[in-house]
């Protein structure tokens, strides 16, 4: 056995790391282990904890949208458009309108909008429910 290796031997029993004079680390496994690297924790664009002020369905629906694709919505799909809070869910937003309006909802979909980052909900009504009917009594038309 060459010194070197016999030296390596040692030093690794004796628990040091062995460097060789052009400063190689002398491996005395098979196997490499990679390093950790850091990982940064993501940061969101808001709070993902539902918050206490979640409490009331008007701090849920700000407001009914009254665009035409709103409105062509609301006459072909039986869905009406609201602007919700960025951190309400969906099942938040279905009880919250279900409260206001006393409507039964049939599914609720949502889109976070990249123009102004507001959250929109398309609540999809069922089919005992005219949208129609409840944009009259909410006054969006």
């Amino acid at each position: 056995m060459p010194a070197s290796k016999a030296k390596a031997v040692a030093n690794k029993v004796a628990g040091k790391k062995v460097t060789t004079k052009k400063g190689a680390v002398i491996r005395t496994k098979t196997h490499f282990y990679r390093g950790k690297t850091q990982t940064i924790a993501r940061k969101g664009k808001y709070a993902t904890s539902i918050s206490s002020k979640m409490s009331s369905p008007h701090s849920i629906i700000k407001s009914p949208l009254t665009t035409e694709s709103a409105m062509k919505k609301i006459e072909d799909n039986n869905t009406l458009v609201f602007l919700v809070a960025v951190t309400a869910n969906k099942r938040q937003i279905k009880a919250a309108v279900r409260k206001l309006y006393d409507i039964e909802v049939k599914s609720v979909n949502t889109l976070i909008r990249s123009s102004d980052g507001q959250k929109k909900a398309y609540v999809r009504l069922t089919a005992d429910f005219d949208a129609l009917d409840v944009a009259n009594r909410v006054g969006v038309i």
